[in-house]
């Protein structure tokens, strides 16, 4: 017997929504019948598949200041924190400020927008939240901030889960391995030779495509997702197994 279709208007707000995987999340969720309300550093090109926001994440007053415009006008009831942002560094040579930078739009916008819709959420006695995370949270070289912060995020999505699940709120994470992206393509150069090295140990043999993984995302948002959260779900090649004997 087919299941009938949930009736339930979807508003979701998406972070880093104009490129990369947060723009393929964004136009994965249109197509699935969510309004989409985008943060981003730009506005982007005009094709975007919602309403988009400029806010630069990074400063967390801004960034409060347009989350209070976009719930005053819109009752959010699904989050996607897509925000992402690397500076590789070795551990001789980590910078503070660098570091501060990628904990703020990597963690703390991800709890600002969070806080920021909860209200909507309780007050419709449902929600969705997917943080989006990182196979480099398994460790990396260079990546020191990063992957501490992909980690942090994996452990705020449980305790998130926990806190939210008896009022019909799900919190779930996705953690894309390298994937065709402008961040990736700016820290591993195709060209370079550790970059072809890392795609090798991918058990598939190739890196991920933004939408493969807001394929993922999609899931749980999903009403058919209901009865799954605090779950991490890497979205990788294999990576996250180990590299392919050869």
């Amino acid at each position: 017997m087919a299941t009938a279709k949930s009736s339930r208007q979807r508003v979701t707000l998406v972070t880093g929504a104009t490129r990369g995987i947060g723009r393929a999340i964004a136009e994965k969720l249109a197509v699935q019948d969510h309004s989409i309300i985008g943060i981003a550093r730009s506005l982007g090109t005009a094709d975007f598949p919602g309403e988009i926001f400029a806010a630069n994440l990074a400063d967390p007053e801004l960034t409060k200041h347009v989350l209070a415009e976009i719930t005053r006008r819109y009752e959010i009831n699904g989050l996607v924190n897509s925000a992402g942002l690397n500076y590789l560094q070795n551990l001789g040579e980590i910078d503070f400020a660098a570091f501060d930078e990628i904990v703020a739009v990597n963690l703390k916008s991800a709890i600002l927008c969070a806080q920021a819709v909860l209200p909507s959420m309780l007050r419709a006695n449902f929600g969705r939240i997917v943080n989006i995370t990182s196979r480099a949270l398994l460790g990396r070289a260079n990546t020191s901030a990063y992957s501490a912060v992909k980690a942090g995020l994996v452990a705020m999505t449980r305790s998130w889960a926990l806190e939210l699940a008896d009022k019909n709120i799900t919190v779930n994470a996705v953690g894309p391995g390298p994937t065709e992206t402008e961040m990736w393509n700016k820290n591993n150069p195709p060209s370079d030779s550790r970059t072809r090295a890392h795609i090798a140990r991918i058990p598939m043999g190739r890196i991920g495509r933004p939408e493969e993984i807001a394929s993922a995302v999609s899931f749980f948002m999903s009403e058919e997702a209901s009865f799954v959260t605090g779950q991490h779900l890497f979205a990788c090649g294999g990576l996250s197994i180990g590299s392919p004997m050869i």
